[in-house]
This record gives structure tokens, C-alpha cells and sequence, in this order.
């Protein structure tokens, strides 16, 4: 059965890209069949995982729009089991053109239906802020997984977040579930991140997965190569991190 992400967090550099991309890169090398989709306008999924968002003719915003199929934009990519269906700076139209649509808060769930059992998993990238299009990213998901930076009010802004998944679950979504919490930037030199990871723990419990995600040099570098983690460096600190999330999201 299809597992299907929304990877959120109004917050912006909390690592949300890195960890839609560099996940369901992980995934994909676990012999998991995933589809990364790039939900976010500024595009940098998509450049993360190697396509040139410039020279792109069509886009999610074209399959949100119903101009194509969701069959017709996905893209391979460098792992044979990963696909990608792109996104460029087009989709900020989205919002308006939905504006008037009685079913506007659907339009993701829908477009995905047909394609999503062809996938293990699908993973949903969102743009920082709680907008149309991340509530579209969460009435499509089965979990969310909120990416925590471990820096000063880290926690501040995660209420408005948690606000926004109980109406999204009272409404359009009930089955909407928080998959977890994702420690990101962790640097086990500094007291902060332990405070971070000790305030997280104590606030939401079980809900923090066991994997932190460290700082790490590569983990920045591989973007601007057009490469997850796994294919830049799969020997770093920062490959073996997503690989272990992986292996707990794999493992329920």
C-alpha cells in the first residue's frame, strides 16, 4: 500500500528540501518504488534531485491546472526506482487560479490518484509557509513528517503548523496523521541542540524520530550538483543519516 508524505514547515531553512530529497533518494536505494513531487514554486526539489527547472515545458502546475496527467510530468532520475514530478517558479499561479474552485483544497489528492499505487512511497515537498498549496500537500498525505531545526525558537511557529493540521483532520483530511518530528542541523557540540532535542522530546514523546539529522558539510554541497546525498557522498555522516530515517520509516 502507497505511503504518501507531506514534508512541511511554514518555517523556512529547516532543511524541508533536503529532507524530501535526500529521503526519498534513501528510499529509492532501499528498493522502495518513490516519487518525489516538488510542491513548492521555488523549485529547489527539483534541482536538488538533478533537472534543469529552467528548461522545463511542463510542470505541476500544468497537472494541477488539468492541462496534463500526472503519468505525462513524472521524470526519471539518476535511481532507476525514484521519479520526480518537477516544479518551476509557475506554480506561485496555482493559488490564483484556484482561487474560485468550490474544491480547491483537493486538486493535489486528485491529480495523484491515478498514479500513486505504482509507488511505495510519495513524497510531497512544500513550500515554507502554510499556503494553498500545503494544504493541498496535506489533504493528499496519509503523514506528515515536520522537519525541527535544532537553533534558538526552534519550537515557536510549530503551534500555528499544529493548528493547521487539526483543521486540515476535522475537514478535508481525517486520516492526516504526524508521522514524526525530524531533528535537522543536530550539532552534538553545542548545548543548544541538546536543549532543542530535550524540549521536542518532552513536548511530543514518541512522535520524534530516533534519526537526527546532523550539520554537515556534503549534505549543503550536494545540491548545487544536482545530486541527493547518497550519490554525492553515500559515505558521509549526512548520507548514513537519511539512509538510518529510511530504514525507521520503512520499518512501522
Amino acid at each position: 500500500m502507497t505511503e504518501i508524505i507531506c514534508i512541511a514547515n511554514q518555517k523556512g531553512g529547516v532543511g524541508k528540501t533536503t529532507t524530501a530529497v535526500n529521503l526519498a533518494a534513501s528510499l529509492a536505494v532501499s528498493e522502495k518504488r518513490t516519487l518525489l513531487v516538488d510542491c513548492d514554486p521555488q523549485g529547489n526539489a527539483t534541482t536538488g534531485i538533478g533537472i534543469d527547472k529552467r528548461h522545463l515545458a511542463t510542470t505541476l502546475y500544468h497537472g494541477l491546472l488539468g492541462q496534463r496527467t500526472a503519468a505525462d510530468l513524472v521524470h526519471a532520475t539518476a535511481i532507476d526506482s525514484l521519479k520526480v514530478i518537477p516544479a518551476n517558479v509557475e506554480l506561485i499561479g496555482f493559488e490564483v487560479e484556484m482561487m474560485d474552485s468550490p474544491h480547491r483544497e483537493m486538486v493535489l489528492k486528485n491529480f495523484l490518484a491515478p498514479v500513486q499505487e505504482a509507488y511505495d512511497f510519495v513524497l510531497l515537498d512544500c513550500p515554507p509557509s502554510l499556503s494553498l498549496l500545503t494544504v493541498n500537500a496535506m489533504a493528499a498525505a496519509h503523514t506528515l513528517l515536520i522537519p525541527l531545526q535544532c537553533e534558538f525558537y526552534a519550537l515557536e511557529g510549530l503551534s500555528q503548523l499544529l493548528q493547521t493540521v487539526k483543521r486540515v483532520q476535522s475537514g478535508i483530511n481525517p486520516g492526516l496523521r504526524i508521522g514524526g518530528i525530524l531533528l535537522t542541523m543536530f550539532d552534538k557540540r553545542t548545548n543548544l541542540s541538546h536543549q532543542v532535542a530535550e524540549d521536542a522530546g518532552r513536548y511530543f514523546k514518541e512522535l520524534v524520530y530516533q534519526t537526527t539529522i546532523p550539520r554537515n558539510i556534503r549534505l549543503g554541497e550536494a545540491p548545487s550538483f544536482g545530486k541527493p546525498i547518497v550519490l554525492y557522498d553515500a559515505s558521509s555522516i549526512g548520507a548514513q543519516s537519511y539512509f538510518e530515517l529510511a530504514r525507521e520509516i520503512i520499518r512501522p
